[in-house]
């Protein structure tokens, strides 16, 4: 057997220093809480050493799948390694300073502290809350500052991993129409929030023509901040609804969809597939990417369980049992496939001819 390559090696030392990072940032952060923020504390939950083992084997079946597809060029190996550290260095101790008012909602079990200069009118009900019991929601440019690496903490690393998981069956959809030639596919990111995915899917396709949606105008200011230091087209972003989203129907080839689906309610998440399907032309793809559900992945049972425990996410509980398939089918659909990997859980579906 051949001998790895120094750049694999870098991926994997650099996958597992984000993964110690990440278990030493929780472990801390707990202790902190249990003495300073004792009623906001978690309740214990025992350890599965078997449970353990399984995760780890997990998130070693995404380093490979995910080293694989770089060697397989469905996105350049460059993005294994592409992170804004320097900036994340920086805003690090912003998280910390954050701790306390998130130990604070979480004690007095406060989910709908918005600011005050939010127009409530302006956003779903379900939408003006803390989730995660993150400062502001998803309505601050603080709370947008920090959300990559609360994230990136939050999973230990993989985050941009799992985010990349999308990017073979997408290339797979739009493969016809790239061969083609014949105009310039679009693609439109749903609730994008700050943009990662959108800079995989520049890197991955800089042949495509790449369109934004989020709902938070402050989370869109970061994206286009990180957009906007790339090379490669001008991405057009929008601030809207996905329940109601301002575009003609048919209008793109291809639409990606990443962790959305687990804090909506269950009408907004048909609203939206509703949408998707007007949106897309003919034989176009959908590939919507969000947490493993129990029916796919029930090993991982205790996990989900306790997630909307520790953290506000109100709708995940429901998430983790919705049928996706059949709400796929009755936005109407086709060729509808899903697979898992470690948290995350990829759906690609068609509209038909």
């Amino acid at each position: 057997m051949a001998a790895p390559s120094l750049k694999k090696i870098a991926y994997h030392t650099l996958q597992q220093g984000k993964t110690l990072a990440g278990l030493a940032h929780k472990e801390l952060s707990t202790k902190l809480m249990e003495v300073f923020a004792p009623d906001a504390a978690p309740g214990k939950f025992p350890i599965d050493q078997d449970l353990i083992k399984e995760v780890r084997r997990s998130m070693e079946e995404l380093e490979r799948i995910d080293w694989k597809e770089a060697e397989e060029g469905i996105y350049p190996k460059s993005q294994l390694f592409e992170a804004p550290w320097l900036e994340w260095a920086k805003k690090y101790p912003l998280v910390w300073l954050d701790m306390p008012s998130t130990w604070e909602r979480r004690k007095k079990n406060k989910t709908r502290e918005i600011p005050k200069h939010i127009n409530e009118q302006d956003y779903p009900n379900y939408y003006l809350q803390n989730f995660h019991h993150q400062t502001d929601g998803y309505l601050s440019e603080h709370s947008a500052e920090i959300y990559d690496l609360q994230v990136e903490i939050l999973f230990n690393g993989t985050a941009d991993s799992m985010r990349r998981r999308i990017l073979a069956p997408l290339k797979r959809g739009l493969k016809k129409y790239i061969s083609e030639n014949s105009k310039k596919a679009k693609v439109l990111d749903i609730a994008t929030g700050t943009g990662r995915t959108l800079q995989q899917i520049q890197s991955a396709l800089p042949q495509v023509e790449l369109y934004g949606l989020d709902l938070s105008g402050s989370y869109l200011k970061q994206a286009s901040k990180y957009l906007s230091s790339r090379s490669g087209d001008i991405v057009q972003l929008t601030k809207a609804n996905a329940e109601k989203m301002p575009f003609p129907s048919s209008s793109f080839q291809a639409l990606t969809c990443v962790f959305l689906f687990h804090e909506l309610p269950r009408e907004a998440r048909q609203n939206v597939l509703n949408e998707c399907i007007r949106l897309l032309e003919p034989g176009g793809t959908l590939i919507l990417a969000d947490s493993i559900q129990i029916e796919d992945s029930p090993k991982f049972t205790s996990i989900m369980e306790n997630f909307h425990k520790i953290f506000h996410e109100p709708y995940y509980r429901d998430y983790i049992i919705d049928d996706i398939n059949l709400r796929l089918e009755n936005s109407g659909f086709s060729s509808i496939s899903s697979e898992s990997h470690f948290m995350t859980k990829v759906w690609k579906a068609n509209k038909p001819l």
